[in-house]
């Protein structure tokens, strides 16, 4: 089905969303710096960011196919990263309540030896229910919030929460699926 196939992430969700899929690959993180660049912006981000995760594994292993993503939040203008604290997580939750915020994700899939990168982002749209206090404090007291974009999670506990999706839903989780596999298709690195 795939040619030698890495993950350069240890994202739990882009790691589910491909074993969803039946495609067998390993798990390599790259190890990359993800701060962002002066006057980049959020698309740009996660465009580069993919890239130098995908070409950073792809070094060390030439002859696979890598996928490298990123993922971000964003609303009015800002991004909004993982939380740290339960102070955090409130705070994300309470900007996002009752509004639509957008998320990107940024991917490439690189195989050095047949010299073929592709590069894409992808964008959505998600709008959130008002969200009250008594459900805010339950929410940062799970451990769900602090390792995601946003702080939360769309296939998780936090479900209930989202309101409307406009686009990708694999995007919000934090790989957009049909994207990827029309690419990895394309460069005949996956067949059915």
């Amino acid at each position: 089905m795939l040619a030698s196939f890495i993950l350069a992430s240890v994202s739990p969700r882009r790691k589910e969303l491909l074993e969803g899929m039946g495609i067998e690959f390993d798990v390599i993180p790259s190890g990359i710096n993800e701060d962002f660049l002066n006057g980049e912006t959020p698309r740009e981000h996660v465009l580069r960011l993919s890239k130098e995760k995908s070409s950073a594994v792809s070094r060390n292993n030439p002859d696979a196919w890598v996928l490298g993503a990123d993922t971000i939040v964003i609303i009015d203008g800002d991004v909004i990263g993982k939380p740290g604290t339960q102070n955090d997580a409130r705070a994300m939750l309470a900007r996002l309540s009752g509004r639509e915020h957008r998320v990107i994700t940024g991917f490439t899939i690189v195989n050095k030896s047949a010299d073929v990168m592709i590069t894409d982002a992808v964008e959505s749209f998600v709008i959130f229910k008002e969200i009250s206090e008594d459900e805010m404090d339950w929410y940062v007291k799970t451990k769900e919030p602090y390792d995601k974009a946003g702080g939360y999670a769309v296939q998780g506990m936090a479900a209930f929460f989202i309101r409307e999706i406009r686009g990708s839903y694999t995007n919000v989780v934090g790989l957009p699926l049909t994207e990827v596999v029309t690419a990895l298709k394309k460069v005949g690195a996956l067949v059915f």
